[in-house]
């Protein structure tokens, strides 16, 4: 049946009638309200990550704004009654409406003048292709669809990526905006970094002389219906490789169910803030996980272990080479990873370039600026 739907514009417009109804009358019936932010998210609970310290930044900056959130934890969870009812209603009066992610109701819907619809998405960077990029691609939108095209505007961390994300939201260039990405804010408060590596590193039981590793790699898959876990090594074995004075952190994707972990290996997942977690860390292991840009901000070193690259880059395939990424060590057999770890360092210059083309906006601002732009008060 999803297939079907994927497939046909008569039987996707059909599944929301139920929002498109109500919502053309409370067109007619109601202005906007001005000031009226609405966050809305089918793949987290509350606000967190960018949404949240945009919230802050507008609460703080603009007092008289009205900030309200309608979530639901994943695509697959039913939306509650309540927020069934009054979806419409809030969507055809709100001033700003403000995505982090795929939220396939609103792309049914024609944004009012005056309205704007904003894409904050939840990644730095363009990494993997995500959107009308991966068009043909498997699970990728079918041609023709809807999906993304309505965005007023969306929001990256560098003026080098514009195009990328032009392309995967099927949007003009002149919509999307390099004004930063609001969580990465933190990376630029030492005193907040240094509290919070402490305050993880305590939590997860890691110490102060620890050196800590985390392996944070992105889910296997077309989405989050369809997601697998990323491949696994022995962390224990290579623990021991590594010897005293190493601790070793496993954290698998969102969309990913936490699984065993063995003896003496931390399950990084247990502090729900990646943010926190890549600042405890002293090297991280991913693969193709947008977290490199985030954690390219510590300049810390970053081991790539990728033994299924050749599969992965047919399947998902990225904006660029996957060698324009490799700011680290490239590991293909796990039974290299300890020693790709102990020797990996951070190259200055291939640093710096890879920083001022994916995240070249990132300097501390981002949530006020992009508050400010939302306002429409002159940053």
């Amino acid at each position: 049946m999803r297939q079907r739907l994927r497939g046909s514009r008569t039987l996707r417009a059909l599944r929301f009638l139920p929002y498109l109804i109500p919502y053309a009358i409370w067109r007619l019936l109601r202005p906007i309200t001005a000031g009226r932010f609405l966050f809305l998210s089918d793949s987290h609970v509350g606000f967190t990550g960018n949404m949240a310290y945009l919230r802050d930044a507008l609460a703080s900056r603009h007092p008289d704004a009205e900030i309200i959130g309608v979530f639901k934890p994943s695509l697959a969870s039913r939306r509650s009654i309540r927020d069934a009812v009054r979806l419409p209603y809030l969507i055809a009066t709100s001033s700003v409406i403000v995505l982090d992610d795929f939220y396939p109701l609103i792309y049914r819907f024609r944004i009012r003048r005056g309205a704007r619809l904003v894409q904050i998405w939840h990644a730095a960077g363009a990494f993997k292709q995500v959107g009308h990029s991966r068009a043909g691609l498997p699970g990728g939108p079918t041609p023709g669809s809807e999906i993304h095209r309505n965005y007023t505007d969306a929001i990256v961390s560098s003026e080098g990526i514009i195009g990328e994300y032009a392309e995967a939201f099927g949007i003009p260039r002149e919509r999307v905006h390099a004004w930063g990405m609001p969580r990465s804010d933190v990376f630029f408060d030492d005193d907040a970094a240094s509290a919070a590596r402490a305050r993880t590193r305590a939590a997860l039981g890691v110490a102060d002389g620890e050196r800590f590793v985390v392996y944070a790699p992105t889910f296997r898959g077309n989405g989050q219906r369809s997601a697998e876990a990323a491949p696994e090594a022995d962390w224990a074995g290579i623990a021991a490789a590594l010897g005293e004075g190493w601790r070793i952190g496993v954290r698998q994707h969102p969309f990913v169910a936490r699984g065993a972990l063995p003896a003496g290996i931390v399950d990084a997942a247990a502090v729900a803030d990646m943010n926190d977690v890549l600042m405890a860390a002293d090297v991280l292991v991913t693969d193709y996980s947008s977290a490199i840009f985030e954690y390219a901000l510590l300049r810390r070193p970053i081991v790539f272990y990728v033994p299924d690259l050749a599969e992965y880059t047919a399947a998902r395939s990225f904006y660029r080479p996957f060698e324009e990424y490799a700011v680290g060590p490239v590991v293909t057999d796990a039974a290299d990873l300890a020693n790709a770890i102990s020797g990996a360092e951070v190259p200055p210059a291939r640093l710096d370039a890879f920083l001022a083309e994916f995240c070249g906006a990132l300097d501390g601002r981002s949530s006020a600026r992009i508050a400010d732009q939302l306002a429409e008060v002159p940053a």
